[in-house]
């Protein structure tokens, strides 16, 4: 007698069949391959790889774009500004001590222009701080500093209180308050608005070398995308004897002004942030430097009266001269060169040495209107030399108020020699301010739209792809 088959889930007729069937994703597979193998599955093939090209190559350049623009901005917006203030804040920390010593100069009665001075600096610089720390971001190093001097400041101005009460009262202690006083603004809060500066300085360089990168990726992904539309109408006109397929010839003619737009609008920005750092941040940079020299200067100049060689250095070739005395020279050789350096190129005698800060000041000042006021900071600073020179001879000779007149008086003094170089170099730093800024704007500016441009192109260029391929797939129907 027959039997039925068997029913078993292995051995039905059921599963034999189910488990002769192929999955659907490889049905698709070979149906795609099979496609291709005819010329309308090629051209759609086809088709679609150009859009997708042309498609890529507008995202990434709107992307890489978006980013250079964004890093342009904070360079202009963020990080210029903020290594600005902490300049200014360094140089308020300086004025401050300067003044601080030029008001215990003037004896019990301090003037009150000097006493207002000395205020308003550190009213200023304890408000650049609260801005910088509520603007600082992404920068431990900066958190901290800023935190360290916030620490240290009310430590400074007690000390300077104490010293200001002594002297009031004829007390020799007054002048140990002052010297200590100094010594916690130069040994302690100058270094930390020093290190604030650099951290601020270094985001900047970051910023810029952000914004001033060449798009690579973007401008690899549209040569790309030319090639392959190159390649198909090359194609086609092998294939047709046809000249030119229009959407084709669209498709191309977008992807070559997108790319073409890239690269030239990202040489104008490059140019123009180039110049904004040459001839803007690096020139801010050296004034900077030369200011707080300067402040330095006067500082140890009027130490130099309150400490009457109390303080002296204790090592090197140096060995036993008075430390302010030094301190001295060495910012004026900072400012100005080495006693009997050549003068910079094509410097005349009032010139100051190659090298030195005013001569690179003057180096990288791209007009007049910048170098003007360089050349006359090196006048009066060789005026305050001078002066200085007579001040420290009368001191020499015993003839303390005589000097301290030459110091801390008024026409004819090296304090009115500080003051001008003070307010020129001020106003140096107000035009490359404004030199800055110009140049920066015209490097952004030069990628407002091209994002959005890039991506309107990369639009039409994938629409007129598509269409250019489904004119060739008409003709098959």
């Amino acid at each position: 007698m027959a039997h039925p088959p068997t029913t078993g889930a292995a051995g039905s007729p059921a599963a034999g069949a189910l488990s002769g069937r192929r999955p659907a994703w490889r049905e698709g597979i070979e149906r795609a391959r099979a496609a291709a193998t005819t010329e309308p599955g090629r051209l759609r093939l086809i088709g679609a790889v150009l859009a997708a090209l042309v498609v890529a190559f507008g995202a990434v350049t709107a992307w890489q774009v978006s980013d250079r623009r964004t890093a342009a901005d904070a360079v202009a917006e963020h990080s210029q500004p903020l290594s600005a203030a902490a300049a200014d804040i360094y140089r308020s920390l300086a004025d401050a001590d300067t003044t601080a010593a030029s008001a215990f100069l003037a004896g019990g009665q301090e003037p009150a222009a000097v006493r207002r001075r000395y205020e308003a600096d550190i009213d200023r610089a304890a408000k650049l701080l609260v801005r910088a720390a509520a603007t600082t971001d992404g920068s431990a190093t900066a958190r901290e500093e800023i935190r360290r001097i916030n620490e240290l400041l009310p430590v400074y101005t007690g000390l300077i209180e104490s010293a200001r009460a002594n002297n009031r009262q004829g007390l020799p202690l007054g002048g140990a308050y002052l010297r200590y006083a100094n010594d916690t603004m130069r040994g302690r809060l100058l270094p930390a608005a020093g290190r604030l500066y650099q951290a601020e300085t270094a985001r900047l360089g970051e910023d810029y070398g952000e914004a001033k990168s060449w798009p690579w990726a973007a401008i690899g992904t549209g040569a790309v995308a030319l090639a392959a539309l190159g390649w198909a109408q090359r194609r086609d006109f092998l294939r047709t004897n046809r000249v030119f397929n229009r959407g084709l010839l669209a498709s191309t003619a977008a992807s070559a002004v997108a790319l073409l737009w890239l690269v030239v609008g990202h040489g104008l920005a490059r140019a123009g942030l180039d110049d904004s750092d040459r001839h803007g941040a690096q020139s801010l940079h050296v004034l900077n430097e030369a200011r707080i020299d300067s402040l330095r200067a006067r500082g140890d100049e009027n130490l130099t009266l309150v400490a009457r060689g109390a303080v002296v250095v204790d090592k090197g070739e140096d060995k036993g001269k008075d430390a302010y005395e030094v301190s001295y020279a060495e910012r004026m050789a900072d400012l100005l060169g080495e006693p009997g350096a050549g003068s910079g190129a094509g410097a005349g005698a009032d010139r100051a040495a190659a090298g030195s800060l005013l001569a690179r000041a003057r180096d990288l000042a791209d007009d007049a209107e910048g170098r003007a006021p360089v050349d006359e900071a090196v006048t009066r600073l060789r005026e305050w030399q001078e002066r200085h020179k007579a001040a420290r001879a009368a001191d020499d000779a015993g003839n303390y108020k005589d000097a301290r007149a030459r110091v801390i008086g008024g026409e004819g003094s090296t304090g009115e020699s500080f003051d001008r170089v003070d307010k020129l170099l001020a106003k140096a730093l107000a035009h490359e301010q404004r030199e800055f800024a110009r140049a920066a704007d015209d490097g952004r500016g030069a990628l407002t739209g091209l994002a959005v441009g890039a991506g309107v192109l990369a639009a039409l260029g994938a629409v007129a792809a598509l269409l250019g391929m489904g004119r060739r797939l008409a003709e098959y129907r």
